[in-house]
């Protein structure tokens, strides 16, 4: 028999393991933790057990996911989204419910003559099911929308209020599942009692819990100790777990009401920032226990019951919220979209699930084939939404035609633009980009998927359009062939790798800045094609030693050679600078500029090495070589040069000429 401090080793080693594979593979850590509780679990390897105390530590992982939930929960944000949240939201989990009781009693009599036996669960198990499917998975939709950047989009808003409603509408289901368990008279006794309860409890602490919670914090704040504070936070969170569950409702209501006053105080961010650890490691402790429970024997024997729980509930629910969308008044590719990405199930629906199980509610031999297609239909989940434009585009004719209304609209705008900078996206860096474009007289267009942010700035006079610049049809809308550079304005890696594939592919001579955090993904990204990466955090720093210097008595003049030379060795594009018609005073003519020189078919270089061409003996450096249809690279002295092949050269303007004469010669 394994100890204690054995099962947590093997569960941490599983753990690793299954992060690591959905890592690889770009799936969510929540499925490889429930597929190495299957591994793991007494149905499979039987590596493990679901003892008492692996069971109670694991609830833990649902009292802090609660808590995170809670934090999200404030009165301004709920007002704010008050259609979407109360009204999308609210349709869309009761007729849900509805729809699984309908269908309950609709399998009665259907499933004794499609399986041969008879439908062996109550009504109390469809309700505890239909709350179970009614869930969608914030953490796989949540995390999908913000690499698509996909947040602030039309079906995003409505994707995010519904996903809202169905976090709060998992306190009164706690609080309702564990009554049915009663009969008649009793259930009804048993669920006033609990509802009494719970609104007894939620009143005391909500009406001066506010207060009580700031005063605390800001006493302990002031401590300005760490460790102190994140004692209190776990204190405060498992303490208000405790005092419900004793008041006889559960766990997770009181860390949802724990997160709910704190989300009011001044602390809110910091709390975000030091509760993630355990609330990741528990989350992802409880979901291989769930995991565990799944015994893949009846699944295969049961596959078609299976396929059929897994396409059923995935299609309906579809249906049923793209049709509660378009009755929300979205445009029909919205909503079909809406439905797409909340098709599957969600994580609170395990939790509802096991609840139901635990009281006795949800029938054992329906336990496993309900729990493989809740993990299928969430294995589903990245591809429906990686696919869900050529999904809505077949089904909506509507949708496509909207789109090329969009794109026609920045084709319109981009008309006229010659020699134009493409801003991707239009926050803060991109604006201020824009407002030293200006003076300069060079124009842009930016693209930005914010409709409030697009409307007022196009009300304000400014060069912006709705697009994803991320898609190959917006940024060719915008010119790209005719652009004279792209700027990457936000800090989303992956993102911009998809825009430097789609302008390597399409207008290779087309130079491109992206803007990072730190130095991170440099490497990855110049790899990709990037002219130029700025991280934030070199400027950052850059800045503060300037700052720093200055006021410690270094003279200015010296302060500002220091940081130049700084960025110069960082930055090998702003070792001099390209000529222009009012660089011609002497003092300017006396230093380093840059002049790019682009080699014909007929110049005498091509075919021979960089290292062959001297061009160090004329005084003259090599910061950087654009071959024809490929990314910028250093120069390497083995580099064979070829025709159409840019070289971007630095020296004084007597060398530069000597160069580039030498280069073009025929």
């Amino acid at each position: 028999m394994a100890t204690t401090l054995e099962l947590i080793l093997l569960y941490l080693f599983a753990a690793v393991l299954g992060v690591v594979a959905c890592r690889a593979l770009k799936l969510p850590p929540m499925l490889g933790y429930l597929v190495v509780g299957i591994l793991i679990g007494p149905n499979a390897l039987a590596l493990a057990r679901d003892t008492a105390g692996v069971k109670y530590l694991a609830e833990f992982g649902v009292v802090f996911l609660m808590f995170v939930i809670g934090l999200e929960f404030n009165l301004p944000k709920l007002r704010s989204m008050r259609t979407l949240v109360f009204g999308l939201g609210l349709s869309q989990v009761v007729l849900t419910m509805i729809g699984t009781l309908i269908g309950h009693f609709v399998l009665v009599t259907g499933y004794a003559w499609l399986f041969g036996g008879a439908w062996q669960m109550s009504w109390q198990g469809a309700v505890v099911l239909g709350g179970a499917l009614a869930m969608s998975s914030t953490a796989i939709v949540v995390k999908l929308m913000a690499e698509r950047l996909e947040l602030e989009s039309e079906h995003g808003k409505r994707v995010i209020g519904v996903l809202l409603f169905q976090d709060l509408a998992v306190v009164p289901l706690l609080v309702l599942i564990p009554a049915l368990g009663s009969s008649g008279e009793e259930m009804l006794v048993a669920m006033s009692l609990a509802l009494l309860k719970a609104a007894a409890v939620l009143t005391v602490l909500l009406v001066g819990g506010q207060h009580v919670m700031r005063w605390w914090l800001t006493l302990v704040a002031r401590r300005k100790s760490e460790e102190l504070f994140v004692l209190n936070l776990l204190l405060m969170t498992l303490g208000l777990a405790w005092l419900t569950e004793h008041a006889g409702l559960s766990l997770a209501l009181g860390a949802f009401v724990a997160g709910m006053l704190v989300a009011e105080t001044e602390y809110k961010h910091q709390v975000e920032t030091e509760i993630r650890p355990f609330h990741d490691v528990l989350l992802g402790l409880f979901f291989i226990t769930i995991g565990m429970k799944l015994d893949w024997r009846p699944v295969l024997d049961q596959w078609l019951l299976v396929l059929l729980l897994t396409l059923a509930p995935l299609f309906a629910k579809f249906v049923l919220v793209a049709a509660l969308a378009w009755a929300f008044r979205a445009t029909p590719g919205t909503a079909l979209r809406t439905g797409l990405y909340l098709a599957q199930a969600g994580e609170f629906g395990f939790v509802l699930l096991t609840l139901g199980a635990d009281r006795g509610l949800v029938a054992p031999e329906w336990l496993s084939p309900v729990l493989a297609c809740m993990v299928l239909s969430m294995l589903a989940t990245p591809f429906l939404i990686l696919y869900s434009n050529r999904i809505v585009n077949r089904l909506s004719a509507t949708d496509w035609m909207m789109q090329s209304v969009a794109l026609t609209t920045i084709a319109k705008r981009a008309m006229a633009a010659e020699r134009h900078v493409i801003i991707c996206g239009y926050g803060r860096s991109g604006q201020n980009l824009a407002r030293l474009l200006v003076p300069e007289k060079i124009p842009y267009i930016a693209l930005d998927l914010d409709p409030d942010r697009v409307r007022q700035a196009t009300a304000a006079g400014q060069s912006v359009v709705f697009g994803d610049a991320a898609r190959l049809p917006s940024l060719m809308a915008a010119g790209l062939a005719r652009a004279a550079a792209v700027v990457v304005s936000y800090h989303d890696t992956p993102s911009a790798l998809k825009i430097l594939s789609l302008v390597q592919a399409h207008a290779p001579k087309v130079p491109v800045i992206v803007r990072t955090v730190d130095e991170t993904d440099i490497d990855k990204l110049k790899a990709a094609g990037a002219t130029e990466v700025v991280p934030e955090a070199v400027e950052g720093s850059l800045m503060l030693a300037g700052h720093a210097l200055a006021l410690v008595g270094v003279p200015m003049k010296r302060v500002i050679r220091i940081t130049r030379d700084a960025r110069d060795a960082r930055y090998s594009l702003l070792r001099g600078y390209f000529h222009g018609a009012d660089d011609d005073t002497v003092e300017e003519l006396a230093q380093a500029r840059l002049q790019s020189v682009t080699l014909p078919d007929a110049s005498r270089c091509v075919g021979h090495t960089l290292d062959t061409q001297a061009l160090h003996a004329v005084g003259v450096s090599v910061l950087s070589v654009r071959r024809a249809g490929a990314g910028v690279s250093a120069p390497q002295p083995d580099h064979v040069l070829a025709a159409g092949d840019t070289l971007v050269l630095s020296g004084l303007p007597e060398a530069l000429a000597l160069a580039e004469d030498k280069l073009l010669r025929n």
